[in-house]
């Protein structure tokens, strides 16, 4: 069994039936290169060859849908079980499941307050405002909890995004120590280099970031090209008893899908990437192999 996780940059189903290439709004419109971005995540993701998707910035369940039919089936095996429940963001940029085998529980949490769990908001906020920027979406197999998150982004204020993302990480923490020993959050963190503190330390100090088996060269997933700056924001934290059966086990970074202008000339890149677009998306996919235990946390059903 492998998980993967990947931020597919703004996928939204367009009022006109074309999807939203995997760019910003700034970025050139040109509904060519659009085409182009998704024939790469779905390329991307093909080559994750992965049993089970955790994604982010994904608009609704129609968009999860349309790319999965339209592009994913063309380069894959399909993902039969897909779910992408509302959450907070105020552009719709979700966070989603896809997965090749049943759930046995999902559950959103986008509506969980601070209030709900006993925590305090930084200034500012009201107990009763939904915790969640996006959601952090639990889904259940067998032994094994996932939770899908994607945390404030460091801006426009960093210090109140750390805040932010700081109640995020306390939230899932608080939501992981009621549940069983076996638990993976895979996602986008948002968690910026050169913070003296991590706002995401809770969970951290939970279980273990195995992005950090890497060396610390090789662990970046993201590139902003207006400030040629690399970052690490996507993480996969295991629980203790997991990451003890995961001895060894290292994460694989998948850059293949980024534009060209990132990392160093001559990196491997899928065919169609361009410079800085087409490309699957401003995110390298990053992708944890569970075969070792496969069989233990979820179950019979998947042997064979």
């Amino acid at each position: 069994m492998r998980i993967a996780t990947l931020n597919m940059q703004n996928l939204r189903l367009m009022p006109d039936g074309t999807l939203f290439g995997a760019r910003d709004r700034d970025d050139v419109e040109d509904p060519a290169l659009d085409q182009a971005d998704r024939r790469l995540t779905a390329a991307l993701l093909a080559q994750a060859n992965a049993d089970l998707l955790a994604v982010q910035e994904v608009f609704d369940q129609a968009s999860l849908d349309a790319f999965h039919d339209r592009y994913l089936t063309r380069v894959c095996a399909p993902y039969p079980w897909r779910l992408c429940l509302p959450g907070n963001d105020g552009r719709g940029l979700d966070v989603a499941v896809m997965s090749r085998f049943p759930w046995d529980h999902a559950a959103s949490h986008a509506g969980m307050t601070a209030g709900d769990l006993g925590l305090d908001p930084p200034p500012g906020m009201s107990c009763d405002q939904p915790i969640f920027r996006r959601d952090g979406l639990e889904v259940r197999f067998g032994a094994l909890t996932l939770f899908v998150v994607h945390f404030k982004a460091p801006y426009p204020d960093a210090a109140r995004a750390w805040a932010v993302r700081r109640l995020e990480a306390q939230a899932v923490a608080q939501l992981l120590a009621g549940g069983g020993p076996m638990w993976l959050v895979a996602g986008d963190l948002n968690e910026p280099g050169g913070a003296s503190e991590r706002a995401v330390a809770p969970l951290e100090a939970l279980g273990e970031n195995l992005m950090r088996r890497l060396a610390e060269a090789e662990r970046w997933t993201y590139f902003q090209p207006d400030e040629r700056r690399y970052g690490a924001p996507d993480g996969l934290i295991a629980s203790p008893a997991l990451a003890a059966r995961l001895e060894g086990v290292v994460p694989q970074v998948l850059r293949a899908g980024m534009g060209r202008e990132a990392g160093p000339d001559g990196a491997e890149r899928l065919p169609e990437s361009g410079l800085h677009r087409p490309h699957a998306s401003d995110h390298a996919g990053v992708v944890l192999d569970l075969e070792r235990v496969r069989s233990s946390i979820i179950g019979r059903r998947l042997r064979g």
